[in-house]
């Protein structure tokens, strides 16, 4: 089922507000909604657990159905949506359901889109394993200002480049392009992973690698969205906090999944980790090689 988005309902507010974003980011990529439910029903055969099994269903069919009306609510011109009950374990069917999917939409208050497991687990996971982008919705509720994109490198960071500048045209706004350098970004000596990086570096020669990286990462983009200012900004100090502390400006920072890149030395996962659970707008992760984009 593809050209659509992708999302978890439980019935909490947490999810509820996921399917409002996910109904928004269908209305403006032109595309479908999918409304998943995903449940492991009892197997045994006795009688009290079968009625008990026959109620969980009703239950769910009935927030299925909900979740439904809410997102068609949210956004009334959006016509194709479409909610379903799975049989299966949470994670593992949004994971697989990933696939044919063009994003999945993550919620970030308190218990997830499903009961039981915290919104960290669920966005960290979903980053790791889906085929697909994940938004995760976190932070400020209405953030604004540029989308911001994490730069080294990577694979995966050149997609989320990509991304960011289609996020950008899609949201009528400008794009903020980030990338942190320090000491510990030099290559070492033998180019192995995890190898000791000398211990004095040319400053300048560092800086001047840093905003190559930048500039390198963003041409392609630049050529094809022309008229989307970009405002690029190299941030000297530890990854992850530069990072976060930029999210407070963004209306959504974009994010590569995992790589290794201008960031040497530190898995990109750990970055993106980072963003998931502490940025203060919400966050794209994109992987690279995937046959969808956001």
């Amino acid at each position: 089922m593809a050209g659509h988005v992708l999302v978890g309902a439980d019935g909490s507010e947490s999810s509820l507000e996921a399917v409002s974003i996910a109904a928004r980011e269908a209305r403006e990529r032109g595309l479908g909604l999918r409304i998943v439910h995903a449940f492991i029903w009892p197997r045994m055969r006795a009688a009290g657990v079968a009625a008990a099994a026959e109620a969980l269903r009703g239950q769910a069919d009935a927030l299925v159905v909900a979740a439904v009306e809410h997102a068609r609510a949210a956004e009334p011109d959006l016509a194709d949506v479409e909610g379903e009950v799975v049989t299966g374990e949470p994670l593992t069917v949004l994971a697989v359901r990933s696939a044919d999917a063009d994003l999945v939409v993550v919620g970030s208050r308190g218990l997830g889109a499903f009961t039981g497991l915290l919104i960290g687990s669920v966005a960290v996971y979903l980053a790791a394993h889906a085929e697909c982008p994940v938004l995760v919705v976190r932070g400020r509720a209405d953030a604004d200002g540029l989308v911001a994109v994490a730069v080294d490198a990577s694979g995966d960071a050149q997609a989320a480049v990509d991304a960011a500048f289609a996020e950008a045209e899609r949201r009528g706004t400008g794009l903020l392009a980030l990338h942190v350098w320090n000491t510990w970004s030099a290559e070492s000596p033998d180019h192995r992973p995890g190898a000791l990086t000398p211990l004095v570096s040319n400053i300048s020669e560092l800086r001047k690698e840093a905003g190559q990286t930048l500039t390198s990462a963003l041409a392609p983009g630049l050529v094809a969205h022309p008229h989307i200012s970009v405002e690029r900004r190299l941030l000297e100090g530890r990854v992850r906090p530069a990072l976060i502390e930029a999210s407070k400006e963004a209306r959504m920072i974009v994010v590569g999944a995992r790589g290794r890149g201008g960031f040497k030395g530190l898995i990109m996962g750990s970055v993106s980790q980072a963003l998931l659970l502490h940025a203060d707008c919400p966050v794209l992760v994109v992987r690279g090689g995937s046959e969808h984009h956001a």
